[in-house]
């Protein structure tokens, strides 16, 4: 097993060197930071921690910014430059314990794709204003009455992939961002015929740093699981991404 985890960041700087240090941690975790373009200096801190210890690896986008867009080139690079066999996702705002990840990765022996769960028996939230909770709750509640999707925490950022599942997926044809990148990750995980599970996890509000939460975040949301739904469906081979 060769663990890679990618954590994009935006305006992350005090948060970064945290993780970081945590997921270290780990034993034979390697750790890619997808940076786009912070104001703030994330990205500089970035390279300066990669400097500082050779399994930690800096990606710097230009263009349009946004989570999905981080994650598309984060796991496109993964895939062509690196040979992980597992690659996990995760928030840089230290709302997903690096401690879970060892359980991520235990899990996908018999899954190809593991979500950290938050509404299954044992997940729990912490910290969040009883606003969030309501529309995270409703969120996916609408997500899985409109895909059927098998996935109680369909939103949740904090996944284990399997390398054979990352490449049968049309990462390169992507366009969603926010929530909404994550519904579209796990629709195409199904198609692709993925087993999925779910492990209950422990979502902690960030501590530092603010929400990256929009009303366009909110609004193609909406609009995603109807689109998803009109596709057809086609055959995912190797080499998509």
């Amino acid at each position: 097993m060769q663990p890679l985890v990618i954590i994009p960041t935006y305006n992350e700087r005090d948060n970064l060197p945290v993780i970081a240090a945590r997921l270290l941690a780990l034993p034979d975790v390697r750790v890619l930071v997808v940076d786009d373009g912070s104001p703030d200096g994330t990205g500089a801190i970035a390279d300066d921690l990669a400097r500082a210890n050779d399994r930690i690896e800096v990606l710097h986008r230009t263009g349009p910014r946004g989570l999905g867009r981080s994650y598309v080139d984060g796991m496109r690079h993964a895939l062509a430059r690196t040979s992980a066999t597992h690659i996990c996702q995760m928030d840089a705002d230290l709302s997903h314990d690096p401690d879970d990840v060892p359980r991520l990765l235990a899990a996908s022996a018999d899954a190809d794709l593991v979500v950290g769960s938050r509404y299954i028996p044992g997940g729990e939230l912490r910290n969040w204003a009883a606003h969030r909770v309501l529309l995270s709750g409703v969120a996916n509640h609408y997500v899985r009455a409109i895909t059927r999707l098998p996935i109680h925490d369909v939103t949740s950022g904090f996944r284990c992939w399997r390398r054979e599942l990352l490449e049968r997926l049309p990462l390169a044809s992507l366009r969603s961002d926010g929530y909404a990148f994550q519904v579209e990750m796990a629709w195409e995980a199904q198609q692709a015929g993925g087993r999925i599970s779910e492990l209950p996890i422990t979502f902690v509000e960030r501590r530092q740093g603010t929400s990256k939460m929009s009303a366009g975040v909110i609004a193609e949301s909406i609009l995603l699981p109807w689109r998803l739904v009109a596709r057809p469906r086609t055959r995912r081979l190797p080499g998509n991404y």
